[in-house]
């Protein structure tokens, strides 16, 4: 079992080592001599080994004082890096912060937001994976980040959620196109043209379906990994894709044109994700995302 000895019993000792005087050491302790002598007596007694030996001019440490007195400098070293330490995380002047986004969000409003973060905390690494809604959460799970920001899904039960921002569908098509100078459009309006699609597995492709179910939209056979090829595709007039707010930075072309959806149209949530407990440097992260991103979509 070990002895109940706190840092105060060990700063006294190591003052009484280097001063070899127990008056002198008592001020270093801002104590009374009584009181100095008490809890050298206390830390005797805990240890159950008498620590120093004294006289009336002099003060020796016993053997076991002289192998105790670097047990107490390592002790109290050790607990000043620890709480160091800790104060450096809690001051945020120490820590790290790992973010999972989608890719639209990673590529676009969340890099402003990491730029401000380190500029305000330069000692906190910042680390950002930029991945599908799966495999964010997938991240999330194992740990090895602190927070997602992602789309809806039916794995988000175990996770602390909120909504960020809401996201409006945009037709991209060719300025040529039929509804091209159109200000606005209803769903019913995208029959007849010929959609380009995102694979499967993303989210904004799971969102379209929804949109464009029981319109009489035509498949244009295509089914495309990246957004930069669908933009690449629209342009040379191989169909039209509804994708989006965060992601029209992909699609500006001087031949493409982005028409939103009509106002009371379904919209993509974007959602903050995290386990049930963050360090204060993912907190402030948190923080930030929310002040900086949070509300509607900004269309850039």
């Amino acid at each position: 079992m070990l002895p109940n000895i706190s840092s105060k019993l060990l700063q006294a000792f190591v003052a009484l080592a280097d001063c070899r005087h127990f008056t002198r050491a008592a001020e270093r302790c801002h104590l009374s001599q009584s009181a100095f002598s008490a809890v050298i007596q206390k830390l005797e007694t805990a240890l159950h080994a008498k620590l120093v030996e004294r006289d009336t001019r002099n003060v020796m440490l016993t053997v076991e004082g002289e192998m105790f007195v670097g047990v107490a400098r390592s002790l109290l070293a050790d607990m000043e890096a620890a709480f160091g330490n800790l104060g450096d995380y809690v001051a945020r002047r120490k820590g790290r912060v790992a973010i999972a986004a989608l890719p639209s969000l990673a590529a676009h409003g969340l890099p402003a937001v990491i730029a401000e973060y380190r500029a305000s905390y330069p000692g906190i690494q910042v680390q950002l994976h930029d991945a599908l809604s799966d495999q964010c959460l997938n991240l999330l799970r194992q740990g090895k980040v602190d927070l997602a920001i992602t789309a809806p899904s039916a794995r988000l039960a175990e996770f602390d959620t909120r909504t960020l921002c809401s996201d409006p569908f945009y037709l991209v098509c060719r300025r040529d196109h039929a509804l091209a100078a159109r200000r606005r459009l209803q769903l019913a309006d995208l029959a007849g043209c010929e959609l380009i699609h995102l694979a499967k597995s993303t989210s904004v492709r799971q969102h379209v379906e929804l949109l464009v179910q029981g319109i009489a939209v035509r498949d244009s056979g295509l089914e495309v990994e990246h957004l930069a090829t669908v933009a690449g595709l629209i342009e040379h007039g191989l169909g039209v894709a509804l994708v989006p707010a965060l992601t029209l930075f992909q699609f500006r072309k001087l031949n493409l044109v982005a028409v939103p959806l009509a106002q009371g149209q379904p919209e993509r949530p974007i959602l903050l994700a995290t386990q049930r407990s963050l360090s204060i440097a993912a907190q402030g992260m948190l923080e930030l995302i929310e002040l900086r991103l949070g509300g509607g979509a900004d269309v850039p």
